[in-house]
């Protein structure tokens, strides 16, 4: 008997005629390894939360054909009966996180589902040090890097040793070593796991079976050497993203449009977390910021752009400098993606259609953005920052729920735009990504060319 069936599934979010699902039908054995591939607003996100009985009874919307887990119709069974059978890990780790100290929140999941007290602590330890988080355990879950509190929740899932493990990006924040210590995690869980990733080659590593979303459809369903031919020969941009995405680089600098040297910050005593980095970005290239999660990338990110102030050290900044946070989703307030990018250009529509258009989403000017996925929302950010041409654009994880043609697509468009006289930082975990420099940063915020 499988452990999912799924016949005819269709499904549409509520005051959206568009479906999001459209005739779905697979079936998943216990203990198997999924790859769900797919552009931004395919459906795959959709479909992890019709697994986990999300959709339709959180959601609500027009639900339509079946899904069975472990012999439960979820049309009957509600998300919290599935719980502890079914656990996910969501593409946005600050919306998941309940309590205010990272051990708690792990042990959190298995309270609920009635672990007895005794085996609480260890389990949630355990799963801790399976994603390389025990330094977190007293942490405050407010003062963690995004990348850490992406571990947090993957060890909150970890620790219910669900039989079916859903994981949207799960490793969207994470840094490469922690990534490849997560998916080798993985390789001995006792569970099947559906794995939805915009980085190509994580998901391929894992998985055995590959699901290819588009338009709410299945268009591949596959054994994962049967996809890889697949992808090579109808999804190029897929295939070259399993091997890296290498573009030509032309660095013309034109001086320094931003200049930090030997700053030193720390959010509140005993929690330092720059200690004298110094960071040069020049008119004409981009500067990619590599290091492990916690390192401080976002806050030298925010210090050049002039969000925070360094506490030591100086920064000179020439021309005005635009930010995009690691989840611009939780930033957005206008009503309609058109007025979101207009807000920073007198709300000229001319402007922030033209930039729209650039960002592949034209079609969404009158959407509300919250009606976006999450990749669609990161481009409508991007756009909404950009419009004004700052002189420096600093992006924080840019890449977060891009599939590799659009990530391709806002790589050579970040080329031009430098190539115009302006600078790029860009905070990224994504060692593909191309730029003219790579800076390295390390936990003692020492930073080297890479």
């Amino acid at each position: 008997m499988a452990l999912v069936s799924v016949e005819s599934l269709q499904y549409s979010y509520p005051g959206i005629e568009r479906p999001a699902l459209c005739g779905v039908s697979l079936e998943l054995r216990a203990g198997e390894r999924v790859a769900l591939l797919g552009p931004s607003g395919s459906g795959k996100s959709t479909l992890l939360r019709a697994l986990a009985g999300l959709v339709p009874h959180f959601h609500g919307g027009r639900f339509e054909g079946r899904v069975e887990v472990a012999g439960r119709d979820t049309r009957r069974a509600r998300p919290a009966e599935l719980a502890g059978t079914v656990a996910t890990v969501f593409q946005d780790p600050e919306d998941q996180i309940v309590l205010t100290r990272v051990g708690n929140e792990v042990a959190f999941g298995l309270e609920n589902v009635g672990v007895p007290p005794a085996e609480i602590w260890p389990r949630a330890g355990r799963a801790l040090a399976a994603v390389d988080a025990v330094h977190l355990t007293g942490r405050r879950t407010a003062e963690v890097s995004g990348g850490e509190l992406q571990r947090v929740c993957l060890a909150a899932a970890l620790a219910l040793r669900p039989r079916l493990l859903l994981l949207d990006e799960p490793t969207s924040q994470l840094d490469p070593d922690g990534a490849e210590r997560f998916l080798a995690a993985l390789d001995g869980l006792d569970c099947a796991v559906v794995l939805s990733e915009q980085r190509v080659e994580r998901a391929l590593e894992l998985a055995e079976r590959v699901l290819f979303v588009e338009d709410g459809r299945i268009l591949l369903d596959a054994s994962r050497a049967a996809a890889l031919r697949w992808l090579a020969e109808r999804r190029p941009a897929y295939a070259a993203g399993a091997a890296g995405v290498e573009l030509e680089l032309d660095a013309r600098p034109g001086g320094a449009v931003v200049q930090v040297t030997d700053a030193e910050f720390a959010y509140r005593p005993g929690l330092g977390v720059l200690g004298g980095a110094s960071l040069t970005v020049e008119r004409g290239e981009i500067v990619a910021l590599e290091g492990p999660n916690g390192s401080g990338k976002t806050t030298l990110a925010k210090i050049a752009a002039g969000l925070l102030q360094a506490q030591a050290g100086t920064v000179t900044r020439r021309g005005r400098a635009g930010y995009l946070p690691q989840d611009p989703g939780r930033y957005l307030v206008a009503e309609r993606a058109i007025d979101e990018v207009g807000l920073s250009v007198g709300g000229d529509r001319e402007r922030a259609a033209s930039a729209l258009a650039r960002a592949g989403l034209s079609w969404a000017a009158e959407r509300h953005p919250r009606d976006l996925s999450s990749g669609e929302r990161e481009r409508l950010a991007i756009a909404a920052v950009a419009v004004a041409e700052p002189d420096l654009l600093v992006l924080d994880e840019p890449t977060r729920g891009l599939d590799p043609e659009r990530k391709v697509e806002l790589a050579e468009w970040l080329l031009d735009y430098a190539a115009q006289g302006r600078g790029v930082l860009v905070a990224t975990h994504d060692r593909t990504f191309p730029a003219h420099r790579r800076v390295a940063m390390a936990a003692t915020e020492a930073l080297v060319d890479a």
